[in-house]
């Protein structure tokens, strides 16, 4: 075995390590349970002075510069093309933003003044940073490096030789004919490259995005492509314990992308391996912005006094597509990506392979907690695809056209925000006011823009979140994100993913709603008990209901398990939730 020592990890060891020639290549218990996955350095302060001070939740200072369009009237539900022609989308509704600027809360990765002056994406000078505020990057002279070794990934995490398997990737290369290979070959070399260039791509150290932090970073598509060629070679240090002070950030390295071969295995390396090929042939110029956003103060839902937002609801349709330039929901992980790297492939592991760069979240995005959420601003969608989970295929390219439009940080118009909903054991505990409440204000903190024009805000493209294996209850789940719009003063686009019925229920509930003309907080406070006068409350929980034969008997345990007919208001909960939580038939 080759001996290990402390010394400097440099750009020619990162070479010996790397290049293609040295080797061939979730107990017991019935409560919710949150989902998860198996000093400032040098030039950080600079135009610090410049930063203003955010409030909550808000993105960085903007500058209106245009009329704002006039608000649609609530829409009650019709086809794509004519229910969402006057939703607002970016970049027709957007402000301008300020100048790109660091700051004590914001973190650049390129060069400012080339950035202002030419346009140019230099990357910019740091000090290397090893300690626990920071990502421990590959090259740090702190690092622990093997001398040298034969088989590229293990050679790099000799510790793990005898753990680690490459099933998957055996299989991939396996089912491909020589020319295949060959191009295949063609492009991990050129990761390799690309990879070793980390030192020269990303010199300054990359801050963790903490919890309870409002914090942004941004960095260029070739610093995160370089990031994710390292990620592919499994070089970020002390990342593979789960017993390392990274414990409670999800897995970076690709090590058990490359494990335990399947078709679907196959599916992400092929889309995986596509990224890669596409940006080595030709870098895309422009950044990226990844913001970690906190909700200091819980919203007093009772005192939410909006009504109703405008609503579109389709069974056709997917929120990457017919959500172009809306705020795209990504229904994530607490762990951000979930099981991308692992055997994971529902909405969220979907949206990580299309959107590769999300995947670099990962190395510096610590779990997200109950009033947390990151908003991603500027990716690209590489891969086409089809079908779901089992059935999941690519299906080639997706060109970033010429002429893709840009802000004026030169960032694409796709902002992904990743919520995380509560994983629940027992299906009926969702009911309760406590978990509700922690619904209503995870999907606000993703949904809000204090201090931003309601005109100017995008419209929100949603679905079925937290449900399926989440155990959520759709059209309750519809309503939270409905309740949380509102508040947000923005239009919701919710998709059902090919569901006629839940598409008609959620349509049907919102048409009642807006026709009663009730709002978040004023509607009329339903029944106690067996009180038969409280008629908006009855059709609020009938359409709330739908076709689930089992929502009864959820009601029969909501709060203290009584029965519907013991079931009483609790002081504090929203009356709309009132209206369709508490009333009986």
């Amino acid at each position: 075995m080759s001996s290990i020592k402390n010394q400097k990890n440099d750009s020619s060891q990162m070479k010996q390590i790397l290049s293609p020639d040295a080797g061939s290549p979730e107990a017991g218990s019935s409560a919710p349970v949150h989902n998860s996955s198996p000093s400032s350095p040098s030039g950080e302060s600079k135009g610090a002075d410049n930063e203003r001070s955010r409030p909550l939740c808000q993105p960085p200072t903007r500058s209106i510069s245009r009329e704002p369009e006039q608000s649609p009237s609530v829409f009650g539900g019709k086809n794509i093309a004519v229910g969402m022609e006057k939703f607002r989308r970016a970049p027709e509704c957007s402000m301008e933003l300020d100048s790109l600027e660091f700051g004590p809360k914001h973190t650049v990765l390129i060069d400012i003044k080339a950035f202002k002056t030419c346009q140019t994406l230099e990357p910019v000078s740091g000090q290397d940073m090893w300690n626990t505020d920071y990502v421990k990057m590959p090259y740090s002279e702190k690092n622990i490096v093997i001398e040298s070794g034969l088989e590229v990934i293990k050679s790099y995490n000799m510790k793990y030789k005898d753990e680690w398997h490459f099933d998957a990737l055996h299989m991939f290369f396996s089912k491909m004919d020589d020319g295949e290979k060959k191009e295949h070959f063609r492009v991990i070399e050129g990761m390799a490259n690309l990879a070793m260039r980390l030192p020269e791509i990303c010199p300054k150290p990359i801050p963790l995005l903490k919890t309870g932090e409002d914090r942004i970073i941004t960095l260029s598509h070739e610093q995160i492509a370089c990031l994710l060629a390292n990620a592919f070679f499994c070089t970020f240090p002390h990342r593979n314990s789960k017993q390392s002070e990274f414990k409670n950030y999800p897995d970076i390295n690709f090590n058990r992308m490359f494990a335990e071969r399947s078709e679907q295995k196959r599916e992400k390396l092929m889309t995986i391996l596509h990224y890669f090929r596409t940006v080595l042939d030709k870098m895309p110029k422009g950044l990226v912005t990844f913001e970690r956003r906190h909700l200091k103060d819980k919203i007093d839902w009772r005192s939410a006094k909006l009504g109703v937002t405008d609503l579109h609801v389709s069974a056709e349709g997917t929120i990457e597509k017919d959500g172009a330039g809306m705020l795209q929901v990504d229904f994530a992980c607490a762990m951000v990506g979930g099981g991308v790297l692992g055997s994971g492939l529902v909405q969220e592991e979907i949206r990580f392979l299309i959107n590769p760069e999300l995947i670099v979240s990962r190395l510096f995005t610590e779990k997200l907690q109950d009033c947390d959420c990151l908003r991603v601003t500027g990716t690209h969608q590489f891969s086409k695809y089809e079908g779901y989970s089992n059935s999941f295929k690519w299906k080639g390219t997706r060109p970033l056209p010429e002429n893709a439009k840009r802000d004026k940080w030169m960032r694409l118009y796709t902002e992904i925000v990743l919520i995380d909903a509560i994983k629940f054991k027992e299906r009926q505990q969702q009911f309760r006011m406590d978990f509700i409440n922690r619904e209503l204000n995870k999907a606000y903190c993703g949904f809000c823009e204090n201090y931003i024009p309601e005109d100017y805000c995008t419209a929100i493209a949603t679905g079925n979140w937290g449900c399926g294996a989440f155990n959520g209850d759709p059209r309750l789940k519809a309503l939270i994100q409905i309740m949380a719009a509102s508040k947000a003063k923005r239009q919701l686009a919710y998709f059902t993913f090919g569901d006629q019925q839940l598409a008609k229920d959620i349509r049907d509930m919102h048409n009642f709603l807006s026709k009663q003309n009730i709002s978040v907080a004023s509607v009329p406070k339903p029944a106690v008990g067996k009180d038969k006068k409280n008629q908006t409350g009855r059709k609020v929980k009938h359409l709330l209901r739908g076709r689930n034969a089992t929502l009864d008997s959820d009601w029969a345990h909501l709060n203290r398990r009584e029965t519907p007919s013991q079931v009483t208001v609790q002081a504090g909960e929203s009356p709309l939730l009132h209206c369709a939580l508490s009333a009986h038939i």
